[in-house]
């Protein structure tokens, strides 16, 4: 979203991010695809670079879908990643000038790790229905292979 909105002219901004939210606010890809249509449609003349930098992205943007429902409102967010990155400033800003490359590289490991142990205890996500859905996915891919293959 920040993508495109950097792209979009001021005053067009408030319809931008109201069609971006409908895009992903979206239950499914074929639904979110038709939204970007229409704001595609809507738009396209007022902002052409952002709706271009849309296009681009939109594949990358809808991947999350992909996956089953239950992990898609954890994984489309990238408030995690955000975070990590500003506990490691927060954390090089009190050092400011470090005195080569491996003490740099001892504190974010040092911080890394210890982000680690913590989600280890945590069940942010419960992978247990994606390895399920993930088997049952490879099952019927590998179905069809042997399909294709008998029917050659």
């Amino acid at each position: 979203m920040r993508n495109v909105l950097s792209f979009t002219p001021a005053r067009h901004k408030a319809a931008m991010a109201a069609g971006l939210k409908r895009i992903f606010a979206s239950e499914d890809i074929a639904e979110a695809r038709a939204k970007a249509v229409e704001l595609a449609e809507q738009l396209d003349k007022r902002a052409a670079r952002a709706i271009e930098c849309l296009e681009n992205g939109m594949e990358d943007a809808l991947a999350v879908y992909y996956l089953p429902a239950k992990y898609r409102r954890r994984l489309k967010s990238t408030n995690m990643q955000e975070r990590l990155i500003q506990e490691v400033r927060r954390r090089e800003r009190v050092i400011r000038i470090f005195p080569n490359e491996a003490s740099v590289l001892r504190l974010i490991g040092a911080l890394l790790a210890e982000f680690h142990e913590e989600w280890q205890c945590r069940k942010y996500l419960d992978m247990a229905e994606y390895h399920e859905w993930n088997a049952q996915r490879l099952a019927g891919d590998n179905e069809k292979k042997v399909v294709v293959m008998t029917e050659a």
